[in-house]
C-alpha cells in the first residue's frame, strides 16, 4: 500500500508541476494559425518531448547526481524550494519565470519557433518536473523504475489528450476557470514542497528528525 501511495503521490505532484491548465491558453495561442491536424501533431510532439525528458530524469539523474558529488538530501531542499516558487507563482495564476523567462515568452509569441521549445521545455518538462522525477526514483531498482515510467506515461497520455481539446477546454472554462484550476494546484504543490524540503533537512542534519 505504500508503493501505491507514493506512486499516486508522484502522479498528483507531476500533474501539478506540469500544471497543463496553465498551458492550455499558450498552447491555443502558438496553434492559433494551425489546422486541427497542425495542432494535433504539436500536441503529440510536445507530450512526446515531456515524456523522453522525464524518462530520461529518472533514468540518469540520480547518477548524475553522485557524478556530481551533490546528496540526494541537498538536492531535495534546492528542488523544493524550486518547486515552492513554482507554486507561488501559480497561486497568482502566473507562469512565473521559474518555468518562462519574458525573453522565451515572446520568442514563443513571434512565431519563430515551432511551439515545442519552449512549450514542452522548460514550460512543461522544466526544473520543477525534473527535480520532482529524481527525487521519486531515489530509491531504485528496475520494478521502481518501470512503475515511475508508467506514473509518467499516465500523466503525459492525460496531458496530451487536454491539449488535443484545447481550443474546447480554454472556451469552456474561460480565463477565470483556468486560473482557478492553477491556483488548486498550485496549493497543493506548495504542500509538496515544504514536504519535500522538510525530508531534505532531515537527511542534511539528522538531529532535527
Amino acid at each position: 500500500m505504500s508503493a501505491l501511495q507514493d506512486y499516486l503521490r508522484y502522479i498528483v505532484t507531476l500533474t501539478a508541476v506540469l500544471d497543463p491548465f496553465l498551458a492550455i491558453p499558450i498552447f491555443v495561442g502558438v496553434t492559433a494559425a494551425r489546422d486541427d491536424g497542425g495542432r494535433r501533431r504539436l500536441a503529440q510532439v510536445v507530450t512526446v518531448t515531456v515524456f523522453l525528458v522525464l524518462v530520461g530524469a529518472a533514468v540518469f539523474g540520480e547518477s548524475l547526481l553522485k557524478g556530481l558529488g551533490a546528496s540526494l538530501a541537498a538536492f531535495q531542499v534546492g528542488g523544493g524550494l524550486v518547486l515552492l516558487l513554482m507554486a507561488l507563482a501559480m497561486l497568482n495564476a502566473k507562469v512565473g519565470e521559474m518555468r518562462q523567462t519574458r525573453a522565451e515568452a515572446e520568442e514563443l509569441e513571434s512565431g519563430e519557433i515551432s511551439g515545442v521549445v519552449p512549450l514542452a521545455v522548460p514550460l512543461l518538462a522544466g526544473p520543477g518536473a525534473i527535480s520532482t522525477t529524481i527525487i521519486a526514483a531515489r530509491a531504485g531498482g528496475a520494478v521502481h523504475l518501470a512503475g515511475l515510467i508508467v506514473c509518467i506515461a499516465v500523466v503525459c497520455i492525460a496531458l496530451w489528450l487536454l491539449l488535443r481539446v484545447a481550443p474546447s477546454v480554454g472556451e469552456r472554462m474561460g480565463t477565470t476557470g483556468l486560473n482557478i484550476a492553477t491556483r488548486i494546484l498550485g496549493l497543493i504543490l506548495a504542500a509538496i514542497a515544504i514536504e519535500t524540503m522538510a525530508d531534505g533537512l532531515k537527511g542534511l542534519f539528522p538531529a532535527l528528525g
